[in-house]
């Protein structure tokens, strides 16, 4: 998909910098052309020798090139190439970036190009999470800059959070996503996320402890190798990614409602946890005490929008998978939800409180299809959506 494709790497400095080895390698597997630039940062983690050697270019590391200048090669350089990718971005390279900066050569290029940027950044945690490269990341997403990542995971410096760089794989599926080129491309797929809130009256709810963490990691992993994704999301704690179509709502009625007006689509990942019970008659006021007792609630069943939308008899998604969040017997349980339902696939995973699952930053998750169950390692529930994002590919690509 990336044959003749021109990408121009710049690699920060930073311990993720030897990833990009990796990415290069990758990136030539598929046929593309990869133009190196090297931080002085990034010297002190990989090498020129074995960036040009896996390359098959000159690595370019110095603005004041004569040679090069002569002929004005960063501008050249700069406007060459069909994708800027910076991998390891670092929390300096994206500061720079964000404040217009160019005092060396991989941020001369970032502000001469006219060519779309993807940064893979990469930094510890709490740089990650510091208002300031929070603002700079805010900033260039909306000056049309890509991102791909960071994932969670272990540090090198033994902390652990948001802030890794993404596996070189990952980079690549976003790479042929901002060329046009991802395995998706075309595909218009439906994710719902979160919990819904079920009004008891004006100011309390039923709800339960989704954060919406994985819906809204599946829904940026499809994204980014090319989907159309139309992110249905009930009152999470989490944000939706950028890039998607996002319709929020707060009831199991109003996303059952959401869901209907997306059809039709190829895909749907029905990740939400929706509420199974809502209040037959909330109220309109706020319930007060009173000498009688405790007031009494009569419950309705909501719409069960998983079993709907998998036995549609027209229009039903090619692929619909739903999520099954168990407290015992998850494989037992999860696996009579599918045929229950009627889904196609069913991510079961096991959210009793010792495992800290549910609101975490982690997921250990069973895929049960009509082959069988196929068990997947605990991970980062970024790396549980890119995972699960190939998969539906993989489907909807034959």
């Amino acid at each position: 998909m990336l044959n003749s494709k021109r990408i121009l790497l710049i690699i920060g400095g930073g311990i993720a910098a030897y990833k990009s080895l990796d990415l290069i390698r990758r990136l030539r597997e598929r046929g593309a052309a990869v133009t190196p630039v090297l931080t002085r940062a990034a010297e002190e983690f990989v090498t020129p020798l074995s960036v040009s050697a896996l390359a098959g270019e000159k690595v370019h590391r110095d603005l004041f090139d004569l040679t090069a200048e002569a002929e004005m090669g960063h501008i050249q350089l700069s406007r060459s190439a069909d994708l800027v990718v910076v991998a390891p971005a670092t929390a300096d390279l994206m500061g720079k970036m964000a404040g217009g900066l160019a005092n060396d050569l991989a941020s001369t290029l970032l502000m001469a190009t006219d060519t779309p940027v993807l940064l893979a950044p990469a930094m510890n945690v709490r740089m990650w999470e510091h208002p300031s490269t929070r603002r700079n990341r805010d900033l260039l997403a909306g000056d049309g800059i890509r991102f791909v990542g960071p994932n969670s995971g272990d540090m090198a410096c033994g902390e652990y959070g948001p802030g890794r760089m993404s596996e070189p794989m990952e980079i690549v599926a976003a790479i042929d996503a901002a060329l046009g080129n991802g395995p998706l491309a075309g595909k218009r797929i439906l994710v719902t996320s979160g919990p819904t809130h079920e009004p008891i009256d004006p100011v309390r709810y039923i709800a339960n402890r989704s954060s919406g963490a994985q819906g809204t990691a599946v829904a940026k992993a499809l994204a980014a190798i090319g989907a159309h994704v139309v992110f249905v999301t009930g009152p999470a704690s989490v944000p939706p990614p950028q890039g998607v179509e996002v319709v929020r709502v707060e009831s199991a009625r109003e996303m059952d409602a959401a869901v209907t007006a997306a059809l039709p689509v190829d895909a749907g990942v029905f990740a939400a946890a929706v509420a199974d019970w809502r209040v037959a008659s909330a109220s309109d006021r706020k319930l007060k005490k009173t000498r009688d007792g405790l007031p009494t609630l009569e419950f309705a069943e909501n719409p069960d929008i998983l079993k709907r939308i998998s036995q549609m008899r027209e229009g039903r998604p090619p692929l619909v998978i739903g999520f099954a969040a168990e407290t015992d017997n998850v494989l037992e349980h999860a696996t009579a939800k599918r045929a229950r339902k009627g889904c196609d696939w069913i991510v079961a995973n096991d959210v009793s409180p010792a495992t800290g699952i549910m609101g975490g930053s982690e997921n250990a998750v069973t895929l049960i299809t009509a082959e069988g169950a196929e068990d997947w390692p605990r991970m980062g529930k970024d790396a549980v959506a890119t995972r699960l994002a190939c998969r539906i590919a993989d489907v909807l690509s034959r």
